[in-house]
């Protein structure tokens, strides 16, 4: 992968439901366009902070696995299984069901889709993107990097036209600075204001996923990751102005309601397939993304288990397919488990409980930094760390006050992984194993570059 898809990974998982939804929920209880517009350009600090931490951990391991790898590596093999757990068998693939799940409305509003295929819809969605990830990253990468970068002029066009079209006023977003009737109290819709941002940008961390597929790492990676957070901070400001411009703030009503006032406003009666056709892209490019990192997670989390037992039963995960070079086996794991959601029907639950968790993990992994022997000679550190550490702090404070039960509940989910990691080494034979041979053919940079290594 070059710049081009490896900034697609990070702009494509960025964009997707959220930018057509949040946006309306952000401003009515803001109530202030100058609101809206801070509560972006906060949360991007706090993104572009995390993304420098990001792509110098990346550089410094340039293999597939992401955060596992760099929680491993900072905080033993313990904090990352948990991490793994979360990411490969609970959260992504519920996260996966929900896209999947939300995509079908505009699907139909596209397509004459008869009711009863429309209920199979978001599994075939799903055998769709495991099969194209099954059969070679060249061939994903391709559809990934067209699905993602199709977004950005779909998204400018879109602006343009509401602006050109004259449908967008200044005069809409007067008073800049004076909240409307109807507001929210103001801390409590910037406490929810910054959630729904952070969880709209969320993503731009996956291409550390994806490192051990990128060509001339040092070089690429920084350009996907800064790059990337710079294009999507520019769109949502860019999108949330023109969403503001056309639909006042004080005509508002729900999400699902704007989406089709602005749409009508801009389009008329085609305005709300345009919309439609739009979020279906967006959606699709992100569950590309997904589908492509996740099973490099279950691979470097099988890597590292097989260590202590070679032999145990995530060894088969450890192993890429012989012909296509794909963690197939963390592709099919991944798409079953998207399954067995889709039938439980639990999404909704799965991510209400582990969103906090994932933000606890992030700061983790950006903590990791301060642990590395091999000292950070760059202009940022360590404020970027320290920066998104800080608001990857408040977020969880937020989330805590929000819903202390579901974040409660999601940990003690996390922590069961602890558990299942003892059920899947009790059987070996060694505590130590020596590492097998495919393994040892493909090293890992060397422990010296943590000051601590927990096993």
């Amino acid at each position: 992968m070059g710049a081009w898809a490896a900034t697609a990974v990070v702009t494509g998982e960025a964009i997707s439901l959220g930018i057509f939804l949040t946006p309306a929920a952000m401003a009515k209880s803001l109530g202030s366009p100058a609101l809206l517009g801070a509560v972006w350009c906060g949360m991007a600090v706090m993104t572009l902070a995390g993304a420098l931490c990001f792509t110098e951990l990346a550089v410094r391991n340039p293999q597939d696995g992401g955060e596992y790898l760099y929680l491993r590596r900072g905080f033993g093999r313990h904090v990352a299984f948990l991490y793994g757990w979360m990411a490969a068998v609970v959260m992504y693939p519920g996260l996966a069901a929900a896209l999947c799940v939300g995509a079908v409305p505009y699907l139909q509003a596209l397509f004459p889709i008869p009711a009863g295929l429309a209920r199979f819809l978001p599994a075939l969605i799903l055998l769709a993107l495991g099969g194209v990830n099954y059969f070679g990253t060249r061939f994903s990468s391709a559809v990934m990097t067209t699905l993602n970068w199709l977004k950005v002029p779909v998204l400018v066009a879109l602006v343009t036209w509401a602006f050109a079209s004259g449908h967008a006023t200044v005069a809409n977003l007067m008073p800049l600075t004076e909240r409307r009737a109807g507001s929210d109290p103001l801390l409590g819709a910037i406490a929810g204001a910054a959630i729904s941002a952070f969880f709209t940008f969320g993503g731009w961390w996956e291409a550390g996923k994806i490192a051990g597929e990128v060509r001339n790492p040092s070089r690429t990676l920084p350009i996907a990751f800064t790059g990337g957070v710079l294009v999507v901070t520019a769109l949502y400001l860019l999108v949330s102005l023109a969403f503001v411009a056309v639909v006042p703030m004080q005509q508002i009503q729900s999400n699902t309601a704007f989406v089709a006032q602005f749409g009508q406003a801009l389009f008329g009666a085609a305005g709300g397939r345009v919309l439609s056709a739009c979020v279906v892209l967006s959606v699709l490019g992100g569950l590309m993304v997904m589908s492509m990192a996740v099973p490099r997670v279950t691979y470097a989390l099988a890597r590292g288990e097989s260590e202590e037992n070679a032999s145990g039963p995530l060894a088969a995960f450890a192993r890429l397919h012989p012909r296509f070079g794909t963690p197939a086996n963390g592709v099919l794991l991944q798409t079953a488990v998207g399954l067995l959601v889709l039938l439980l029907g639990a999404f909704d639950r799965i991510l209400a409980f582990i969103i906090f968790s994932a933000v606890v993990f992030l700061a983790l992994t950006a903590a990791t930094l301060f642990r590395v022997i091999t000292p950070v000679k760059r202009w940022w550190f360590p404020a970027a760390p320290i920066v998104f550490i800080a608001g990857a702090g408040g977020l969880a404070v937020m989330l805590l006050l929000h819903g202390l039960g579901p974040s409660l509940l999601g940990a003690a989910v996390v922590l069961a992984g602890l558990p299942v990691r003892w059920l899947l080494v009790r059987k070996s034979s060694s505590r130590f194993t020596v590492r097998s041979s495919q393994l040892q053919a493909e090293p890992t940079p060397p422990v010296e570059e943590y000051s601590r290594h927990g096993n």
